[in-house]
């Protein structure tokens, strides 16, 4: 597929970051950290249009103000105003216990957006809750807006397993940890760390040794000692990751294995329960593996190792094809191994969110690619179709397949299409404050060089041991497999230019156009791997990797029982999807069956913002039935030859709710 790419113009406007000196990004290794590589920091690395920036320019012009308007209608703040007044204000207290947490996570999102362009709106709101919040802590350091409207101090801690109050404290955490470095902000780091010292001083193996029902809090505290240096903060979060799954935590109709605690960490081999609670957990559990001191080096290790296995099979036996995870709509958990049926996937949008912070963290620990490509898959489907095209409403749950005629039997069902909000809003804030700290996961760098993780056109710089590079990259990834990256500065001395060749791609090859004496080199890439360039580099040295996109009909593990004999279809990182929308009139998606042959790609400007379609042949279903949904094995069925149009499946349900599916019985595959 080909596009006009305009990223040479938008590099003219944008210089590159010099030098290697922006703020970090949301993740970011002590320097005694065990990490092969070191992220890019989130104001080292701009994002300049394409897929990803207009997204983000979305969130910041209609996705983040929507969240400042809903988070005041739901009753967020005025819940924190009811937190300072003395008294009983239980009756008054507006929303599920866990309001704070959506307050927080928009709050990192804003302060995301302040590091990637100061505005003065948004530092005003940045100040005006952060105020609130303040004000609202108690004078030893705990806050919890449902607690503390009640004014019943005894009901602090008393039901941990779903009260989610260390889980609201910790995205409390996350967002201070933004706030001080994409914003320069104290004053949120102040009620942080106030409220990190007051869980100090109240949890551990000396005191009480009560866990939160909903882990986050482990890796907000492990990221805060890396802002503050205060050891005390990662020796807590130490505690919190070795002291699960003793089978501790029940309640509310649900046993340990919902919490995460039915297996120790160091003995798990999967993830299991709660997908989000098991994914925000592993991502504690990456942090305090890295970050451990020498002295602790057995428990490291040990950790290190639990997270390679539970990593490895998760992904094998657990992942849906759009790297969505969690495949059952009770206890919003995940299945059995393969058991992934696309009807009733959850994929809850904060869970793809979290699989993303996790395999960050396993990339960081381990510089395996595999990590960067579930990143990848995760981020152009099973996220981003989390929010519609114009950034105003989102999906909870990220279903692979929904029925003609479907009728929601529940607010977070597909059929009722995206929402601009919800009673639980968790995933509408998340989604915001991932867009807008994007740029932190595009790139990493060692001694030896800098690797690029993710293509997106834009700008990045790091500083190695020999002097600082400066780059910028120009692509229409991910409609167009070429990326062009421009040598801006670069040391004297020799460093690599690691770009990754996704799993999905046969055929890569880099061309080396050296400006100082014209020459040029072609280097072949090997699918799953970096292909590294190794070179003393000059400004003006340009790179041109190309990612040949070939339409991909992909087969499941037969072991997966809900799609065997199906087929799905896939182009560079998008999964693709049918929609009753694009079909020939009186063809439904529920009957048709996929031949895969004659595939092509076409550009549709007007269609869906713009998008590329697959074309390819198939069938439609002929004739009724009979009297039951069953025939004889050796009886075919008949369908008509019909040729059918897919869309990627991030763009799905924005021109209303129909029919749609991912998988497609292949035609004689003999599947129902």
């Amino acid at each position: 597929m080909s596009r006009e790419t305009t990223g040479a113009a938008r590099a003219e406007r944008h210089p590159a970051p010099q030098g290697g000196t922006g703020h970090a990004g949301p993740v970011e290794p002590t320097a005694s950290a065990r990490a092969r590589v070191r992220p890019v920091g989130a104001g080292d690395a701009v994002i300049h249009g394409g897929f990803w920036g207009r997204r983000q320019q979305l969130n910041r012009d209609v996705s983040l103000p929507i969240g400042a308007r809903r988070l005041r209608d739901a009753g967020n703040l005025d819940d924190l105003r009811l937190a300072q007044q003395p008294g009983d204000h239980s009756a008054a207290y507006r929303g599920p216990r866990f309001m704070d947490s959506d307050i927080y996570k928009w709050l990192e999102a804003v302060a995301w957006e302040l590091g990637r362009r100061p505005d003065p709106e948004l530092s005003a709101q940045l100040h005006e809750w952060t105020g609130a919040i303040a004000d609202a802590q108690d004078e030893d350091g705990y806050i919890n807006s449902w607690v503390q409207a009640s004014g019943d101090r005894s009901r602090r801690y008393r039901d941990l397993s779903m009260s989610h109050e260390l889980y609201c404290m910790g995205h409390l955490l996350q967002a201070a940890v933004a706030a001080h470095r994409a914003a320069g902000d104290d004053e949120l780091l102040a009620v942080a760390r106030r409220a990190a010292d007051h869980l100090v001083a109240t949890f551990g193996p000396d005191a009480d040794p009560g866990l939160d029902g909903h882990p986050v809090i482990e890796m907000a505290l492990a990221e805060l000692a890396r802002e503050t240096g205060e050891a005390e903060y990662l020796r807590l979060a130490r505690h919190f990751v070795l002291s699960r799954g003793r089978g501790t935590i029940e309640g509310h109709g649900r046993l340990p294995i919902y919490y995460s605690d039915r297996v120790p960490v160091t003995e798990a081999t999967h993830l299991e329960g709660h997908a989000v609670r098991a994914l925000y957990l592993a991502s504690g559990v990456a942090d305090v593996a890295l970050e451990l001191p020498d002295a602790d080096g057995e428990a490291a290790a040990s950790l290190a190792s639990s997270q390679e296995r539970q990593w490895e099979d998760t992904v094998a036996s657990r992942t849906y094809l759009t790297g969505g995870f969690g495949s059952r709509w009770d206890g919003e958990a995940f299945g059995d191994a393969f058991e992934l049926p696309p009807d009733r996937a959850y994929c809850e949008t904060c869970a793809a969110i979290a699989a993303v912070q996790w395999s960050w963290r396993r990339l960081l620990a381990t510089g395996d690619p595999r990590h960067a490509d579930l990143i990848e898959r995760i981020l152009f489907n099973g996220f981003a179709s989390g929010t519609s095209l114009e950034g105003d409403e989102f999906f909870y749950v990220n279903a692979l397949r929904v029925r003609a005629g479907a009728v929601a039997d529940d607010h977070r069902n597909p059929a009722a299409g995206r929402h601009g909000w919800y009673t639980v809003a968790c995933c509408p804030p998340n989604v915001m404050r991932t867009i807008a700290q994007l740029s932190g996961y595009l790139a990493t760098h060692d001694d030896g060089g800098v690797q690029l993780q993710q293509y997106a056109s834009g700008a990045l710089a790091a500083a190695l041991p020999g002097g600082e590079v400066t780059l910028q990259v120009t692509t229409d990834y991910p409609w167009d497999g070429r990326v062009e990256i421009e040598i801006r500065t670069a040391p004297v001395e020799e460093w690599s230019l690691d770009l990754r060749v996704p799993a999905w791609c046969d055929g890569a090859s880099a061309t080396v156009h050296l400006g100082g004496n014209g020459g040029r080199d072609r280097v072949p890439g090997e699918a799953g791997t970096y292909l590294g360039l190794r070179r003393r580099w000059a400004a003006g040295d340009r790179v041109v990797l190309q990612l040949p996109m070939a339409v991909r009909i992909t087969r499941p593990d037969e072991r997966i029982d809900a799609v065997r004999g199906c087929a799905a279809v896939e182009v560079g990182p998008l999964v693709y999807c049918f929609e009753d929308h694009d079909q020939p009139e009186g063809v439904g998606v529920d009957e048709i069956v996929l031949s895969g042959e004659r595939a092509s790609v076409s550009w549709r400007p007007e269609l869906l913002g713009g998008v590329a379609v697959v074309e390819l042949d198939g069938g439609a279903l002929a004739g009724g039935t009979g009297s039951v949904p069953y025939r004889d094995a050796e009886t075919p069925s008949a369908h008509t030859p019909t040729r059918l149009t897919a869309v990627p499946y991030h763009a799905w349900a924005n021109r209303g709710v129909r029919a749609m599916r991912v998988w497609v019985p292949l035609a004689g595959g003999g599947a129902s």
